[in-house]
């Protein structure tokens, strides 16, 4: 392949045993102990040159024996690093070291880092093991280790379609939207490029009483001519569609941060098992979670990286949930620039920094609408905070107990850490998923807001404070019921299943108790209808049957604790953009804020602004 023949004439003739392509980056292996060791400056010549990403790797059989490499590893690196784990992929001349401090095993600048490749002549990667166990991520690391022969041919296979030369009868740019555009749910968006094809999200469309997949059956789309997904976040309505493309039969690669694959993985399984307890058939099983574990490819924020023959993927931090991404794509060389702002925050959260602005160029924006209207203005973080505890405190005085539904990602670890900001002394129970993402993310606390990492790293973390109760069990959900006062944080998060309906129907009648809605209820959901003020509500019994529940508990909704952006802050990140895009196309909101908000975008920023419908295909160029 030529861009492997140009690295090879570029680099000292002896060093070279062999050069492959893992994804988009070009792996040289060497006998050279000299070459590995001191590489460093001359290769970043070469990538200066070439703009591709370049690692130097020693040939397996050169590096340390793996028990003498193991020893002396755990020899060079301080005790308290927390070693848990050692373990070698010799395919890939890598040994992994997993650890629950990582900077003690990177050491001050690196130093250890270094020690270890030095001694061992093993490229060293770290993983943090998180505070909280975590079975998601233990099982996607032992997945990916067990399937490194297989990774290491589908990598190699990923480059080569990268790098290869490519004609197609295109010579345009367009997006195809399959789903999210003028509604809430199952995004998904085909963009095409004269050499490529990406498909952006692959949601599902969670409660919905029509269609709940993305429009699949559009003619444009085929998923064996796909040359990537690419996943902004871990929520359904982004990632609910990809494992039914794996069992299609797709194999391509999926691009996604780090944190969004666990977060995804443990959505996926638990929405199969959502499905099967209630009756229906699930749109995928095990099997295409696994295929899609398989075929992904992690990239943090700000790592430039081809993913197609004409398409540079960058992710930027979207301020939604952990791990969320504004996706940023860099076609052709400079022929056109996308940025994908769906969901995104533009607001300082305890969790999270606001998303990110600093886009060198953008032609294109897409930027959601969910709280696009004119009356969507939420209250400050302050008068948000004071009221949730308001209200929290309030039933605590009358011995009664708070049922907040909630998403198990992201507004459940909100609302933690503010009751632990705030001192909160009574018990929090949590009950669905929201114990299991808790231990995903206490393994990500770099991508947390400075204050929160800042907390983390004195030892503070929220997450495993003591006030927090996992209820594991039917017995130990009925025992929480009678531990009054207390708080109860349980998903689903829009009362559309779960172990919230439990605590709802044993908790609605007490009119001491209060039901707190902290997140955006989908118009058809139980919770809209609560929230817009229905006493009686239909839900199922023991028996499976439709009975009427007397709603005597309180309904608040405290507003200004969304992940997602409101008016105003939607506003000022346009407004902030260090690029002035070209266009704007309006979509994830309901048909009527989408529309609002196209006006008022229009109307301020002038520019072209579009509000597509779903399967109304937009030319950029």
């Amino acid at each position: 392949m030529e861009i492997l023949e140009r690295v090879k004439s570029l680099l000292p003739e002896k060093a070279v045993s062999r050069i492959e392509l893992e994804g988009c980056e070009i792996v040289v292996y060497t006998r050279d102990k000299d070459f590995f060791l001191n590489a460093e400056r001359e290769v970043k010549k070469i990538v200066d040159q070439i703009k591709k990403r370049i690692e130097v790797r020693l040939e397996s059989s050169l590096c340390l024996d793996e028990k003498e490499a193991e020893k002396k590893i755990r020899e060079i690196v301080p005790e308290n690093a927390g070693i848990h784990k050692i373990y070698f992929e010799p395919e890939r001349s890598i040994v992994i070291i997993s650890a629950e401090k990582p900077g003690v095993v990177i050491g001050k600048g690196g130093e250890t880092f270094r020690k270890i490749k030095m001694e061992t002549l093993w490229s060293p990667r770290i993983e943090r093991i998180p505070s909280i166990k975590s079975d998601i991520i233990e099982g996607i690391r032992k997945v990916l280790h067990k399937s490194v022969k297989f990774r290491k041919k589908f990598l190699n296979e990923v480059g080569r379609r990268i790098f290869s030369e490519r004609k197609t009868k295109r010579d345009w740019i367009r997006i195809i939207p399959l789903g999210g555009f003028r509604e809430v749910g199952r995004s998904c968006m085909l963009v095409e490029t004269p050499k490529s094809k990406i498909l952006v999200d692959c949601g599902v469309a969670v409660g919905s009483n029509n269609s709940q997949l993305p429009y699949f059956q559009a003619k444009e789309f085929d998923y064996s001519e796909l040359d990537a997904i690419v996943v902004s976040h871990a929520h359904l309505d982004h990632i609910g569609a990809v494992p039914i493309l794996y069992e299609y039969g797709y194999d391509g690669p999926l691009y996604l941060t780090t944190p969004t694959l666990d977060l995804a993985t443990l959505l996926w399984l638990d929405y199969i098992d959502v499905m099967q307890k209630s009756g229906q058939k699930p749109f995928y099983t095990a099997k295409g979670v696994k295929l899609a574990v398989k075929h992904a490819i992690t990239l943090e924020y700000g790592e430039v990286s081809d993913i197609a023959p004409d398409i540079r993927l960058t992710f930027q931090n979207a301020g939604h949930i952990l791990g969320s991404a504004l996706i940023h794509l860099h076609i052709g060389e400079g022929l056109h620039n996308i940025v994908y702002a769906l969901d995104q925050k533009f607001g300082k959260t305890l969790l999270l920094e606001p998303a990110f602005t600093n886009f060198q160029r953008i032609e294109t924006l897409i930027i959601e609408s969910t709280y696009g209207g004119r009356n969507d203005l939420m209250p400050n973080r302050y008068e948000t905070e004071k009221r949730l505890m308001e209200v929290i405190n309030s039933t605590m005085e009358r011995k009664g107990i708070v049922l907040i539904p909630s998403f198990s990602v992201e507004r459940a670890q909100e609302v933690m850490a503010i009751l632990v900001e705030k001192g909160f002394q009574y018990p929090v129970f949590l009950d669905g998923m929201i114990w299991d993402a808790n231990g995903i993310f206490t393994a990500y606390p770099e991508y947390l807001s400075r204050h929160m990492q800042r907390k983390i790293f004195r030892g503070e973390d929220p997450f495993i404070n003591p006030i927090f109760k996992r209820i594991a069990s039917r017995s130990e959900r009925e025992k929480c019921w009678e531990e009054k006062p207390c708080v109860i944080i349980s998903t689903s998060g829009m009362l559309i299943g779960g172990p919230v309906m439990e605590h709802l129907k044993a908790l609605a009648e007490d009119p001491n108790n209060t039901l707190i809605f902290v997140g955006y209820q989908a118009e058809g959901t139980l919770g809209r209808r609560i929230q817009k003020g229905w006493r009686e509500v239909p839900v199922k019994n023991d028996e499976g049957k439709i009975v009427s529940l007397k709603m005597n508990m309180r309904v608040e909704t405290i507003h200004g604790l969304s992940g997602h952006s409101d008016r105003n802050q939607l506003l000022a990140f346009i407004h902030n953009l260090s690029d002035r895009p070209k266009r704007i196309v309006i979509a994830h909101g309901e048909a009527q804020k989408c529309l609002e908000f196209g006006k008022t975008v229009s109307r301020i920023f002038r520019v072209e602004t579009n509000v597509p419908r779903n399967l109304e295909s937009l030319r950029l160029r």
